[in-house]
């Protein structure tokens, strides 16, 4: 099945960043709210399902699947991404404004990966 080029991209975006968990650990780690034990499994976890899911919008059978558990990824992540804006211990030294900009930028990706569920 061809798909359209978008969704290609947005497909390797997501398996760049779920590979990058194991590349990069030490910052994704530091991006996990306290409140989350075992910093370990999560970004173990978290990068495994976004391999998972950016491969999974490739294969005509799972893409669906893939699309929405996208969704529900970004919304399971977002408290790091509040975290990684109000902690400067967790800021990975970004300015307050591209943490911020980061917010609403989730929003996006959740709009984007919706239109692959229809």
């Amino acid at each position: 099945m061809i798909y359209p080029w978008h969704q290609y991209l947005f497909a390797l975006i997501f398996i760049l960043a779920g590979a990058n968990h194991f590349r990069v650990p030490r910052m994704y780690k530091k991006i996990i709210p306290p409140f989350f034990k075992h910093k370990d499994f999560w970004n173990i976890s978290s990068g495994m399902v976004e391999l998972l899911f950016g491969i999974g919008l490739l294969i005509p059978f799972s893409s669906l699947f893939s699309a929405w558990g996208i969704i529900v990824l970004l919304l399971a992540v977002f408290p790091s991404n509040i975290y990684m804006y109000t902690n400067e211990e967790a800021s990975l030294r970004l300015s307050k404004g591209i943490r911020f900009a980061r917010l609403p930028l989730q929003f996006i990706l959740i709009a984007w990966a919706f239109i692959y569920t229809c």
